[in-house]
């Protein structure tokens, strides 16, 4: 990559970054990973959602780092923690986490300015064969659409890869909610959408950085917001799950920001 890059922004307003803002952005993807890591000891059986979030919030502070969450859009949580067919946005509460339940903790962490947004999919107790089967498919669905970023590719490639991959497994991409572009900013253009036709929308430059989140069904894509004008939930209450990385595009492909440090992205590994 090369300094012509430099503060330009491309007629779809999408930030090219320098090469000296990938350092930046490996710090907080890093961090946000490693919360995510030590998150998974405490997913039990009988644990509620608001403890999870306490303690994520507790390690943020510990990092001297910043909760993007906290305050947004008058968010109050750390974290969101979406549980069965909560597809994104759930809001960490009382509830206790029985056996067999699967969940997803999305977390997002200011580190010099810079964020880094991450989500996984965890598991209280044992593990189902369909959801299991769900968290495989989602997570495959990320990594193919991981596969497609690299100049000269575009962001319809990437929708086009998970949503036909997701379909070729009788599974339902979520069509309500994407990824987004992010750096000194939570949320910026381009979004970037799970579904879509290959050869379409913006096309890939190195320096572009942006989330990759697929929210996948086992039944129908369709979802519903709750009263609380946060939580999104599958509209035939279907088992939904999502897995989230920070990339950048690079010269030749892609890096990965918010890769586990432990080797703890995948709850069945």
């Amino acid at each position: 990559m090369t300094d012509i890059h430099k503060g330009r922004t491309t007629k779809d307003g999408i930030r090219i970054h320098e090469v000296a803002d990938f350092a930046g952005m490996r710090a907080a993807g890093a961090l946000a990973a490693t919360i995510l890591d030590e998150i998974a000891e405490h997913v039990t059986v009988g644990q509620t959602t608001a403890e999870l979030d306490r303690i994520i919030e507790e390690k943020i502070i510990a990092a001297g780092a910043k909760s993007a969450t906290i305050g947004y859009k008058g968010y109050q949580h750390a974290s969101c923690i979406s549980v069965n067919h909560v597809v994104c946005h759930g809001i960490p509460g009382d509830k206790k986490l029985k056996d067999g339940d699967i969940l997803n903790i999305d977390v997002t962490v200011i580190v010099d300015g810079w964020f880094g947004d991450t989500s996984r999919m965890y598991v209280a107790g044992k593990l189902a064969r369909k959801p299991e089967r769900l968290i495989e498919i989602t997570h495959e669905a990320l990594m193919k659409g991981i596969e497609i970023v690299k100049p000269g590719n575009t962001f319809g490639d990437i929708g086009h890869a998970i949503q036909s991959f997701v379909e070729g497994h009788r599974m339902s991409v979520v069509t309500d909610f994407c990824g987004h572009g992010l750096g000194r900013v939570f949320h910026a253009p381009p979004n970037v959408l799970h579904y879509g036709k290959a050869g379409t929308k913006s096309v890939l430059e190195p320096g572009m950085f942006f989330t990759i989140e697929p929210m996948v069904n086992l039944g129908r894509a369709e979802t519903k917001t709750l009263a609380d004008d946060w939580t999104a939930v599958t509209r035939d209450k279907s088992l939904s799950a999502q897995f989230e990385h920070s990339i950048g595009v690079t010269e030749d492909g892609c890096e990965i920001f918010t890769l586990s440090p432990a080797g703890k992205f995948h709850p069945t590994y």
